[in-house]
């Protein structure tokens, strides 16, 4: 142990131990790193994404994984979907019918292995038994239905014969284009493309879009046009290229060259865009010999043979796409002789310079488009002759000669017009564009051959459209102007019309004011005049007095009231005598809109000399103006004015799109401004001076309160009411127009509460109707007024008071005195001038029916509530009736009040009240009747003898429940008051009524 120890030491011993504690340590700081490289998925399939095809087929060789992500259906998907031969629908009916069919096998292989398996176990032939050994197996059988081994033979066989068969097939017959391409090369082995050459042409039309083959039609067009594809983008010259040796003729070169266009769009690998610039470089170069093909055939107007012939070659080198090849179709347009034909070219200023100033005929506008119509017509033939897509160019063509010529056309027109009449540049602009339209439509396309109502349906459809659009491109730049000032000019002249009525209504006015009160209109002035000269004579000596005083006529000068009466008939002499003498020759030529409405007199009466009967009559003459406050003539100018701008404006509607709304929209416009003016100008401002004019009527100052055939009626009301009527026949006018201008059209929906035409037209019927409910409320007061006039001068004291014909008491004396004593125009001494016959005979009258006076306001107000049906709506009728019945009810009230009625006198009154009380139950108003049932009982009060039924009087009287709560017992009373005798019962009445006669009391 020693020796071995001291060796160990010598030897260096330590060093040992050492290196083995360093090795572990080594081993155990060392971690295993897998040093295999690995990307993710999504980064292998971007690389692959932009790599060759061949190096795609390459790169599937590495591993199982790379092949599945290489051979994946989407991404060959992708490659067809670039080319446009990738048909989605299409996949997914093949996918639905093969899964159909699937499904269909299936069911049947079940059916069969379900018979086969009721026949037995083992039936098979050649079916294995193997028995299972093990306790938990033992007893069963389990059967093997195929051998192994001859399965793997048959799919090796054919597999044999498939790879055969494949080395056999001709290039155009490959199922897959990769099969023959090598993997060591950029490019695939070039296969002679003549065994098949229109195989190759037809090679992107046959592709199939199947799901889960996708690689294999893509592989078919790769192995027909990678060759050439690489061939012509590594060509040093346009003679160098593949392409063009195999294809000799020009039709299938440029078809071979559509093809390869199309191909190049799959090509996503490096250097991409460099190869398509070199393939539409050689593109280029064939596409301008062709067309200088085309030219030299255009030169020699050889239409059936070299301009055809190229234009299809065009065509199949932009794969039908610019109309048979642009640049032939832009050259055709452009050198066309139709632009310099000087039979189509006119003079757009024929239109003005042969019609009278400030007017514009569009009969050498017609002309000019018929014609150029013609010329259109003509060559759509010799379009169809040379281009393959006949259509499009003709449209192409047509564009070109609304660009050139039409525009030439319309522009100065519009320019000269709008400077010299804006009416002239409307209807231009407007007619200008139908007939336009117009040609645009009539114009004929070419048709390649017969078609079907469907095709023709089509055909008519693009034609429209086309239309449509070549016309808005020709008035895209005047549109807005015109749109705008055809709403201006439509609002100048409507505020010009009713500014000119409201200057003959202002006109009309002073010239009657001037005619009546002419006279009058100084008369402080000619007073002083009168009172200086009339101190001068007083103080002048009485032998000093001219001769000429007689002609004041004045009495005396004794006292002052005779003077002040001279002096007053002087006055009114003299003021009368201020009226020149020329001023009534000059009425004949004073301005007025309606003769018949002015109010003046016949030739051979003379001016009122009264200054009251002058106020009267012009008075009336406002009055019966007031039918002329608005008018329809007035209204029916301005709606035929602006059925004109509308008419203009709504052919631009057909236009469509934002230029159709825009029309819609100023037609909206026009309608909103002729409402505006319609009703804020002339209708509202009629309606506020018709009120105006009725606040002033005093039936006081009337000289004539009935008519030739002795019917009552104020002459204020009615007319108001014939104004009425007019505004209802412009509100209905307005509803029509609405209807059939705007409605009709589809300019406007009616179910559009947000339409700005339709909250137009409800704001001017809700003004029609605050303005028509204003006058009728004024209207109310006015015949009011009318009737407690006529309750207070026809009325009788005798009437409802017989025994005052004898001797009245005081109370009747006292009710015929107020009576007599109000004021009559014609100077009438006593209210019982209207009825003379039944003064005389009040005593012995033995009629027992309503008075006169109740008949006649009964007439009165029944001809007045009659006028209004039919002119306004029921709502607003029942509102009238209902106040009419509840004022005629305060004024029969108010007029009892005043009477005298004795019990002979009760039978009349009763009969008026029955009287009022029919003609409220016509209205047909619930809540009126009660009243008058009121007044109908209220009546029969003064039929009791109070002398001998105090008592019983008192009970009716108290009764409250009798009268329906109209009138209360202290009302009652007042009217009791009114009893002839009532000073004779009064203290037995109010002992019954109040206990008086109680003996505690």
């Amino acid at each position: 142990m020693s020796v071995a120890a001291g060796r160990t030491a010598s030897s260096g011993p330590p060093a040992a131990p050492r290196l083995s504690t360093s090795i572990l340590q080594t081993l155990q700081a060392t971690e295993i790193i897998e040093s295999k490289p690995f990307l993710p998925a999504e980064i292998l399939a971007a690389i692959l994404d932009y790599l060759p095809v061949a190096d795609q087929i390459r790169f599937a060789r590495t591993s199982r994984r790379m092949r599945e992500m290489v051979y994946d259906d989407f991404r060959w998907v992708a490659r067809l979907k670039s080319m446009g031969c990738w048909d989605e629908a299409e996949a997914r009916r093949r996918f639905e019918e093969a899964m159909r069919k699937r499904r269909t096998l299936q069911a049947a292989a079940a059916a069969g292995a379900a018979g086969t398996a009721g026949a037995g176990p083992g039936a098979g032939p050649g079916a294995a038994t193997v028995e299972s050994r093990g306790g938990a197996g033992a007893g069963k059988r389990e059967s093997l239905l195929f051998d192994a081994g001859l399965e793997e033979e048959r799919r090796r066989k054919m597999l044999e014969q498939e790879r055969l068969r494949q080395q056999q097939l001709p290039l155009a017959e490959l199922a897959d284009g990769f099969e023959t391409m090598t993997v060591t090369g950029t490019a695939p082995t070039q296969q002679d493309p003549s065994r098949d050459p229109e195989a190759l042409l037809q090679v992107l039309k046959n592709v199939r879009s199947i799901r889960g083959m996708a690689r294999q039609e893509y592989g078919k067009i790769y192995g027909a046009l990678a060759p050439f594809y690489f061939d012509l983008v590594s060509a040093k010259s346009h003679t160098d290229p593949l392409v063009f040796k195999v294809f000799r003729d020009p039709e299938r070169q440029a078809q071979m060259l559509a093809s390869l266009r199309t191909f190049a769009r799959s090509d996503w690998a490096q250097g991409a865009q460099k190869r398509e610039e070199k393939l539409e470089t050689m593109a280029g170069i064939f596409e301008s010999a062709v067309l200088r093909e085309f030219e030299h055939g255009y030169e020699f107007w050889d239409v059936d043979g070299r301009m055809r012939k190229y234009a299809h070659v065009l065509d199949l080198l932009n794969g039908g796409n610019g109309g048979g090849g642009g640049a032939a179709v832009d050259l055709f347009i452009q050198k066309h002789p139709l632009f310099s034909d000087r039979e189509v070219l006119a003079n757009p200023m024929e239109c003005v310079n042969q019609t009278l100033a400030d007017t514009i005929t569009l009969e050498p506008s017609r002309l000019f488009f018929e014609k150029l119509a013609l010329k259109v017509n003509e060559q759509a033939g010799v379009i169809g002759r040379i281009f393959p897509d006949p259509v499009r160019v003709f449209w192409a063509f047509v564009d070109k000669v609304r660009e050139d010529i039409i525009t030439d056309y319309a522009t100065p027109l519009f320019d000269e017009t709008h400077e010299r009449s804006i009416p002239s540049y409307l209807r231009a602009v407007s007619g200008i564009f139908e007939q336009a339209l117009h040609f645009f439509r009539t114009v004929t396309p070419p048709t390649t051959g017969p078609l079907d109502p469907l095709q023709q349906k089509e055909q008519k459809q693009h034609q429209e459209a086309m239309a449509r659009e070549l016309a808005l491109k020709l008035f895209e730049p005047h549109l807005d102007l015109y749109l705008q000032d055809e709403l201006d000019e439509f609002t100048r002249h409507a505020e010009r019309e009713v500014g000119d009525w409201e200057k003959k209504l202002t006109e009309q006015d002073a010239s009657a004011e001037s005619f009546y009160m002419g006279s009058f209109a100084n008369r402080q002035a000619d007073k002083k005049d009168f009172l200086t000269s009339f101190k001068k004579v007083v103080m002048m000596p009485v032998t000093v007095l001219p001769t000429t005083l007689t002609t004041f006529s004045l009495p005396g000068l004794s006292s002052s009231s005779s003077s002040a009466a001279a002096a007053s008939k002087s006055a009114s002499t003299n003021g009368s005598s201020l009226q020149p003498s020329s001023q009534q020759a000059s009425r004949a030529q004073s301005p007025a809109p309606d003769r018949s409405s002015i109010p003046m007199p016949p030739g051979g009466k003379a001016a009122p000399t009264d200054e009251l009967a002058a106020k009267a009559a012009l008075m009336t003459s406002r009055l019966e103006g007031i039918r002329s406050l608005f008018s329809l003539e007035v209204a029916l100018n301005l709606v035929h004015a602006a059925k004109a701008s509308l008419g203009r404006v709504a052919v631009f509607v057909q236009l469509g799109g934002q230029a159709g709304a825009e029309a819609r929209e100023q037609c909206s416009a026009i309608f909103v401004a002729l409402l505006r003016i319609l009703g804020g100008r002339h209708v509202k401002p009629g309606f506020d001076r018709a009120v105006a004019h009725l606040s002033q009527y005093n039936p006081r100052e009337v000289q004539k309160h009935h008519d030739e055939e002795g019917k009552g009626g104020v002459a204020p009301l009615v007319t108001f009411i014939e104004l009425v009527n007019v505004g209802d026949l412009i509100s209905q006018m307005i509803d029509v127009f609405y209807e059939q201008q705007l409605v009709g059209p589809k300019l406007a929906d009616r179910n559009d509460f947000l339409d700005p035409a339709g909250l137009a037209k409800k704001k001017f019927e809700q003004m029609l109707d605050e303005s028509v409910a204003a006058g009728l409320n004024k209207g109310i007061d006015v015949l009011m007024d009318e009737v407690e006039y006529i309750c207070a001068t026809t009325q009788l004291p005798t009437d409802y008071n017989p025994g005052a014909a004898g001797g009245m008491p005081d109370g009747s004396s006292a009710a015929s005195a107020s009576a007599s004593s109000l004021p009559s125009p014609d100077k009438t001494p006593s209210s019982l001038s209207y009825f003379p016959s039944q003064a005389s005979s009040a005593v012995t009258d033995t009629d027992i029916g309503p008075t006169p006076t109740a008949r006649r306001v009964r007439d009165l107000v029944a001809s007045h509530t009659s006028m209004l049906v039919g002119s306004t709506d029921k709502s607003m009728l029942d509102v009238f009736n209902a106040e009419v019945g509840l004022r005629l009810f305060n004024a029969v009230c108010k007029h009892l009040k005043r009477q005298r009625i004795s019990t002979e006198g009760a039978i009349k009154l009763i009969a008026d009240m029955n009287l009022y009380f029919e003609y409220i139950r016509t209205l047909k108003n619930a809540d009126l009747l009660p009243y008058f049932k009121a007044l109908r009982e209220l009546s029969q009060l003064y039929l009791i003898d109070a002398r001998m039924h105090a008592k019983d009087m008192a009970t009716i009287m108290a009764d409250g429940d009798r009268f329906a709560g109209v009138f209360r017992p202290e009302e009652v009373y007042e009217y009791a008051e009114r009893r002839a005798d009532w000073y004779q019962v009064k203290r037995e009445v109010e002992r019954a009524m109040y206990g008086l006669e109680c003996c505690v009391m």
